[in-house]
């Protein structure tokens, strides 16, 4: 990697770095200048190719994009807009506080404004929001030869020139698709359609989720989002599909594990926002918690006549919890991937149903076994009614992780019922919904197997 180059004072050799990264792969220049400042890595763009900079700009993976358009003169950031590709420009200006919006909008031509506005309408995570609008369209009445020379020409200007779209030469709709591949085997003289196929194509509407498993069913590089007459208003590359589900699957991670999703990388959240991002879930994680020494202040007598239950609350609730993080897990990810659906829930509890009680009868099996190699070598002496103790953890073991995995399967469901991201379910959130019950099934199978003799 490229080091930061500074001068004498310490700041950084804006001239010397640019100079460096107009000869650099843009990917490894993106990484150098996210380790700058937006009005640092501004003046470097600033000395940068207009294409270098539209290239280090068009890529997702550069952490400040609208702070250092905001940064940048109003000329020359309005240059590079216009320069970019269409859904990054749109994601840019959408993030751009005012009143540099609106002074960087009203400064577009009247196409790049018209097709950015136009962009900004769709719901955030649409086909329509993350679609480009730079795509290869040719007449149906054109040769192979006439669409090739189309391709040398524009192709600077085109997101991709792996799939071309064949419109009605009169009405402009949408009537078939050709690969790259397709079209420079075919025979120069021969008309476009001999070699087109009829599009798979999406609505603007359409959840990007479901976009992305359309491109992997059908192993496309790019896919046409149409509108109700046919027309064609963009497309969505493979390239977006594979950088959503990387954004997709980051918030899924973060929310599972028990906190809000983050739209910066680690290294670049401050402080106070780390704090927000997290506080709340452990606050309200917390909270929830006070439950558990609710419920054991409520079983009180009870542990004060059987201490000897006290050294088993850990491996019941850890069990519980553990069970339904499984079952929240297997959910989350059926849910997101349609293997299931929301009207298939009685048919999942009724597979987590037996699986909760075999899987608990194993666990019980192995605490049962446990205790009584612990008492006939002596290890620990759990009284004379150690074999009532071994059949209650038993006993609870197999209810805590029967409702562990009911109480973990169910969850995603109820959240995406009431509209909440599944994901939301998170592991720890599960655990402790399963710590509370938990305690209360051991205490409560305990009442019922040492009444008249511990209890």
């Amino acid at each position: 990697m490229t080091e930061i180059l500074e001068t004498t004072d310490g700041a950084v050799d804006t001239l010397a770095l640019a100079s460096q990264l107009s000869d650099g792969h843009v990917a490894d220049n993106v990484d150098i200048l996210n380790q700058l400042d937006a009005e640092d890595a501004a003046a470097v763009l600033l000395l940068l190719p207009v294409e270098m900079s539209v290239q280090i700009l068009d890529k997702p993976e550069l952490y400040r994009g609208p702070e250092i358009i905001a940064a940048l003169p109003r000329r020359t950031a309005i240059i590079l807009l216009t320069e970019m590709s269409s859904d990054v420009a749109a994601d840019i200006v959408q993030q751009l506080d005012e009143p540099a919006r609106t002074e960087l909008m009203q400064g577009l031509d009247r196409n790049t404004r018209t097709t950015i506005e136009n962009l900004l309408t769709y719901p955030e995570n649409t086909a329509g929001a993350m679609m480009t609008t730079e795509f290869v369209s040719v007449p149906a009445t054109w040769t192979v030869e006439q669409t090739l020379q189309h391709i040398r020409q524009v192709e600077r200007t085109r997101e991709t020139v792996y799939a071309i779209y064949v419109l009605d030469a009169v009405t402009r709709r949408l009537i078939g698709a050709v690969s790259l591949r397709r079209l420079i085997s075919g025979e120069p003289s021969a008309n476009i359609m001999t070699l087109s196929r009829e599009p798979i194509t999406t609505s603007p509407l359409i959840d990007q989720e479901d976009v992305a498993r359309l491109i992997s069913k059908h192993d496309l590089l790019a896919v046409p989002v149409i509108d109700k007459t046919g027309h064609v208003l963009g497309i969505v590359t493979v390239d977006d599909i594979i950088d959503t589900i990387i954004e997709e699957n980051t918030e899924d991670v973060q929310k599972f594990g028990g906190m809000q999703a983050t739209d910066e990388p680690y290294m670049q959240i401050g402080l106070l926002e780390m704090l927000k991002k997290r506080g709340g879930w452990l606050a309200v994680l917390f909270i929830s918690e006070m439950l558990t020494a609710s419920a054991m202040q409520y079983f009180e007598v009870e542990l004060e006549k059987a201490i000897v239950l006290t050294l088993f609350i850990p491996l019941i609730m850890s069990s519980g919890g553990n069970s339904g993080s499984q079952a929240t897990s297997l959910l989350i990810r059926s849910l997101a991937l349609r293997e299931v659906k929301l009207g298939d829930w009685w048919r999942v509890a009724m597979r987590e149903l037996p699986t909760g009680l075999l899987l608990g009868s194993v666990l019980g099996l192995i605490g049962v076994v446990r205790i009584t190699v612990w008492q006939k070598f002596g290890f620990y002496d759990y009284g004379e009614h150690w074999i009532l103790i071994a059949i209650t953890v038993a006993a609870a073991l197999i209810g805590v992780v029967t409702f562990g995995s009911l109480a973990g399967s169910m969850l995603p469901f109820l959240l995406q019922r009431v509209g909440f991201d599944p994901a939301s379910a998170s592991a720890p959130f599960v655990a402790t919904l399963v710590d509370v019950t938990g305690l209360v099934i051991y205490f409560s199978v305990a009442l019922m197997i040492l009444r008249g003799t511990l209890l």
